[in-house]
């Protein structure tokens, strides 16, 4: 049975992962209307090296981010919910040439600059990938692609009227990935099945990763004249998907995947996929390759998908041990109680994301302290920390809401500043990740984090207001210098406790000693 190796260092025990849409995180700054959520917006990979520079993600703490997928999408648009707007593949989960640059949020010149920007600041980039499915086969590749099964008149097509332009019934479908590559309901392929690693998810087109037949490149790829793909000797459907997504860390130093439908694939070839990135990925350094498991309504608890190369999973029931939770401290005890110490995996936890819904804007300061301070990994998703407004939706779509343009026109200070506070601290702090985790007061309510692996330790108190009185607990020794990350406040610990003016939180660590002469008690 394979074995999971936990990544050596603190972004193993302690990731602090940004999520940003490509498309959406630094488009041209306007105003949009409600046809045009399924657009590409004009964001570039530029423009996330320029925020990497101005030192945005450096700011907030975080140890990574996760970028869109840059390979090819399709290079159209699909009727969108239910025929409400045109989808084009601007979230990267349409592919069609996982080989080649998607020109449309950059060339490869800008994804080797907003890497080596980010390893410059110590933050690690991770890719958003698919190894289920490619794109639709939409009407511009289609055409594009010299499949030849649209009928005339097809540019003038809407979303109404979209597939009266496609003859689903044509054989020259074979023209495009080809029955050894897919599963597809049309002529000549093998229909979708009825369990997860065989369904059309969405009605897209399945992947035959578990087919152990040979396969030559796909028809339209052996025809098109930019790809960088070229035939593999004895080669799967699966060798082909993984030599193509390892060659971005190969080509990139590309640090991590986030693995999108983890469900929807064999776990052999989550194992397969993750020792070839570790191989391509040690040209680059000592650091190995991470990797991100989507497994669709997973929690925190840990199961087989560890076994199979997965650093860490999603973990979709945080926003609803959030808002279900009796107290933070309910939520805080029991998330350490099965994730503190070094358990051999991790979860990351989130308010917001592009597939569930976006955490009430008015209540995001509160949730934003909840995140940020809870035991295991953290994923901030892109506007949480600047309270982004969510976009246009319809009912067929209420993700596409959750999508917006980033809101540099219009940040809410205060509550960026929050995060700041607090996502500097944790990226400080591995015990608010992984230490043991003990209730000190209820007034106001106060905690300490204490990790035995590496000696770090953590004051922390909620919902202060004007002079607090904290008992230490024996955290910090007596007479220890100690400093509230918070406020900027610097004091000693008297009679095993601190005493200061709080603003909302107190965020205690150990000061360096060499503000010694500076430091302030107030009685």
């Amino acid at each position: 049975m394979p074995t999971h190796s936990p990544m050596a260092g603190d972004f193993a025990d302690n990731p602090i992962v940004y999520h940003l849409l490509t498309d959406r995180f630094a488009p041209p700054p306007r105003q949009r209307g409600a046809e045009e959520i399924g657009d590409f917006h004009g964001g570039k990979l530029s423009g996330v090296t320029r925020k990497l520079e101005e030192g945005w993600f450096a700011r907030l703490g975080v140890n990574a981010i996760l970028i869109s997928a840059p390979y090819q999408q399709i290079l159209g648009w699909i009727p969108g919910g239910e025929g409400a707007f045109r989808h084009y593949a601007y979230h990267g989960y349409f592919a069609l040439d996982y080989t080649v640059m998607d020109e449309r949020i950059g060339c490869e010149a800008d994804l080797r600059e907003l890497v080596a920007s980010a390893h410059r600041q110590g933050i690690r980039v991770l890719l958003d990938v698919v190894m289920n499915h490619p794109g639709y086969g939409d009407l511009e590749s289609l055409d594009a692609c010299g499949v030849d099964v649209l009928r005339p008149g097809w540019r003038a097509a809407t979303p109404g009227n979209y597939h009266d332009y496609i003859d689903f019934d044509s054989t020259a479908f074979q023209q495009w990935w080809g029955a050894d590559w897919v599963r597809a309901g049309l002529p000549g392929y093998q229909p979708g099945g009825t369990d997860d690693l065989t369904m059309s998810l969405a009605g897209l087109p399945d992947f035959r990763t578990e087919s152990a037949e040979w396969v030559a490149l796909p028809p339209f790829l052996a025809r098109k004249p930019d790809t960088r793909a070229i035939e593999l000797p004895q080669a799967t459907v699966r060798t082909y998907l993984i030599a193509w997504l390892a060659d971005w860390v190969r080509r990139f130093g590309i640090d991590g995947f986030r693995c999108d439908s983890a469900k929807h694939v064999e776990l052999d070839a989550w194992l397969e996929l993750k020792q070839v990135a570790c191989r391509a990925r040690e040209q680059h350094g000592a650091e190995p390759f991470w990797m991100l498991g989507e497994v669709f309504g997973h929690g925190i608890e840990r199961n087989h998908y560890f076994d199979f190369g997965f650093d860490s999973l999603l973990n979709f029931h945080f926003q609803h041990h959030l808002a279900g939770a009796a107290s933070l401290e309910a939520l805080f005890d029991d998330y350490a109680g099965k994730l503190a110490g070094r358990p051999g995996y991790n979860v990351l936890s989130y308010i917001s994301s592009h597939d569930t819904q976006l955490f009430d804007r008015s209540d995001l300061m509160r949730a934003g302290t909840a995140l940020l301070l809870s035991p295991g990994g953290v994923l901030v998703f892109y506007g949480d920390e600047t309270a982004r407004p969510p976009g246009h939706a319809t009912p067929a779509d209420a993700t596409q809401a959750t999508r917006s343009d980033m809101n540099w026109q219009d940040i809410d200070e205060q509550n960026l500043a929050h995060w700041r506070k607090l996502g500097q601290f944790r990226q400080r702090h591995v015990a608010i990740a992984r230490g043991r985790h003990s209730m000190t007061g209820d007034g106001p309510y106060s905690f300490t984090r204490a990790d035995a692996a590496s000696g770090d330790k953590v004051l922390v108190a909620l919902d202060c207001a004007g002079l607090t009185r904290l008992r230490t607990s024996g955290v910090f020794a007596e007479g220890e210098a100690v400093r509230d990350a918070y406020s900027g406040w610097r004091g000693r610990v008297q009679d095993g406790h601190v005493c200061l003016h709080a603003d909302r939180v107190v965020l205690l660590e150990t000061d360096d000693v060499s503000q010694a002469d500076t430091l302030t008690t107030i009685a």
